[in-house]
């Protein structure tokens, strides 16, 4: 057979699979039994007549397609299959069989199904599906924590240091002679300390840090993120951290970082959206305005009033609060988001876009040291 035939042939079996249409001609040699099976995964999900009777409620059923799709396909292609088959084969009774989430591959997509529907499951489901959320954390915290725990330390480290030594036994002796010695007075064998380095007193944290988290549906990758950064934070004694997640009610999840999993599952995703009364409640939890970061990560589709979101995003910022609006915090595209009150935002002078989890570290950092985070995220933007 000549290699364009082959090339031709192979165009055609993926056009085929792609399609979902079998060759007429009964099992040609480019058409091996991988092929059909392929074909017979993509079929259940694809096929509009089977999509009426779906995969059924029958476990076996289920376990096994997982099986055949985990078989047939790379990974990433499985996340997207699993994906859909939540949508359009209405499978989110899948999720409520424990030994089905065992078979099934784990990405935020899933995590964040699982968290929705937490509160609909058995216990013993639940047990299951924690073990399931757990693998997500544990992977992004491996990919991620040491970023963030090196980014915060060294901003703190940077932010500490001050040129006006409030007291003696404050200055940094050390580094004072170093960045004085251009001018030792050879006359009185002695230096000029023109500059001053030092530490202010220690104290318990020299930050504050509260996430406020959308938890409207829309929210979900950002909520399953911002928790498992949280936790991360929460580990680091130079900072303190407070998360508060809200639809139309709030709930505080700071009692719960010591694990980002029973974060997530403290969690209830849907819902209205009030973030005026968010703010409102977590302005009566900071305590040192000044030192405080209030990251808020929200879609800014306020269903409250926009007049209290303003009121109360205003008294935040006169009380000295630093103020970062975070879309999204998700590895997806652009969010779909209130792009009026994003303006608005934007015009009182806090910095509001979508954050991928990878730029969230080098994001903190630049807050703590109070740097300009407008011109930190369009370097970013220049760099894509």
């Amino acid at each position: 057979m000549s290699q364009v035939n082959q090339s031709t042939q192979e165009q055609e079996r993926r056009w085929r699979l792609i399609l979902g249409q079998r060759p007429e001609q009964a099992a040609p040699e480019y058409w091996s039994s991988d092929d059909e099976n392929m074909y017979q995964c993509l079929d259940v999900l694809y096929n509009e007549e089977k999509q009426r009777g779906g995969l059924g409620r029958s476990s076996p059923k289920i376990a096994k397609w997982l099986g055949d799709i985990r078989q047939y396909f790379p990974s990433s292609v499985v996340q997207i299959i699993q994906k859909d088959a939540l949508e359009r084969l209405n499978l989110q009774q899948m999720l409520l069989e424990p030994e089905l989430l065992e078979n099934i591959e784990v990405d935020i997509h899933l995590v964040s199904t699982l968290i929705g529907l937490n509160h609909l499951m058995p216990d013993q489901t639940k047990e299951t599906a924690r073990i399931v959320v757990r693998k997500l954390v544990e992977d992004i915290e491996r990919r991620l924590r040491q970023s963030l725990e090196q980014a915060i330390q060294g901003s703190v480290n940077r932010s500490a240091h001050t040129r006006r030594p409030k007291r003696i036994q404050d200055i940094n002796w050390h580094r004072t002679i170093q960045a004085n010695l251009k001018h030792w007075q050879e006359e009185y064998k002695t230096i000029i300390p023109e500059q001053l380095h030092g530490h202010p007193r220690q104290r318990s944290s020299l930050k504050d840090i509260v996430l406020c988290v959308d938890q409207s549906g829309s929210m979900a990758p950002s909520v399953v993120y911002s928790s498992i950064f949280a936790a991360v934070m929460a580990s680091i004694r130079a900072v303190t951290t407070q998360m508060v997640v809200f639809d139309t009610q709030i709930v505080d999840l700071t009692p719960l970082l010591e694990d980002p999993v029973d974060v997530l599952f403290g969690t209830q995703l849907g819902g209205g959206t009030d973030i005026a009364k968010a703010i409102k409640y977590c302005r009566g939890k900071i305590t040192r305005p000044e030192d405080t970061i209030f990251v808020l990560v929200t879609d800014l589709c306020e269903g409250g009033s926009e007049q209290q979101l303003f009121k109360q995003v205003a008294e935040m910022l006169n009380s000295g609060v630093q103020i970062v609006t975070l879309l999204a915090l998700s590895d997806e595209g652009t969010p779909y988001y209130d792009r009026e009150n994003a303006q608005k935002f934007a015009a009182l002078g806090i910095p509001t876009f979508a954050c991928t989890p990878d730029q969230f570290p080098e994001l903190m950092a630049k807050a703590i040291e109070k740097q300009d985070i407008n011109a930190w995220y369009a370097a970013q933007q220049q760099k894509k």
